[in-house]
């Protein structure tokens, strides 16, 4: 199997990316959403995308709100059938949680920028599927994760609290975010290539 793509779901600021290092050392495609503010060179995605790997669709959802570049990534697999097996939220929706808007700053603004997201893209996907956060309980991206690594959107449709809160609600509830990462600076630095 050869790799072809490397994906971020969205610039890290809590952690170095080896993505474009790995996308160079394999010869793939280094990909971000086509708004990423990089100085890396990167293949452009865009809302709506799909990608083909094989047997594989991945298509590409821009969920806004943790940074104004995440994505989320459904998969298909067609030895399966048609229906979407599983999502990658990256770091906008997790078990129990959902990511923190603060981070690139306008944190109210990225709040409901994020609500919108979850509510409009996520929460409209089928309940079955499954979904795999970029994080559990540990990570400074949000706040209350689970340490449950995977769910489904039944699942947080039911018993994830920040989703049953209303827009007005979401926003205030996120105002409350812990501390941002240690070297968050830096790492956005060498993570945007500069």
């Amino acid at each position: 199997m050869r790799i072809t793509h490397v994906i971020d779901t969205h610039v890290h600021a809590d952690h170095r990316s080896g993505g474009p290092e790995l996308a160079k050392r394999v010869q793939a495609a280094y990909c971000l959403h086509a708004s990423a503010d990089v100085d890396v060179p990167f293949a452009p995605l865009h809302d709506g995308q799909e990608v083909e790997l094989g047997n594989t669709r991945v298509r590409v959802i821009h969920t806004p709100g943790h940074t104004p570049e995440s994505i989320s990534l459904v998969v298909t697999d067609l030895r399966r059938g048609f229906d979407p097996w599983f999502v990658l939220t990256g770091d906008t929706l997790f078990v129990g949680a959902v990511g923190r808007p603060d981070l690139p700053g306008r944190a109210r603004e990225n709040a409901a920028e994020l609500y919108d997201s979850i509510h409009a893209k996520l929460l409209t996907l089928p309940d079955q599927l499954e979904i795999y956060p970029g994080h559990f309980s540990g990570s400074m991206c949000g706040a209350d994760m689970s340490g449950k690594p995977s769910s489904t959107i039944a699942f947080e449709k039911r018993w994830n609290p920040m989703l049953a809160k209303s827009r007005g609600e979401f926003v205030e509830a996120l105002a409350a975010v812990p501390p941002k990462p240690a070297g968050m600076d830096e790492i956005l630095r060498l993570n945007r290539g500069r």
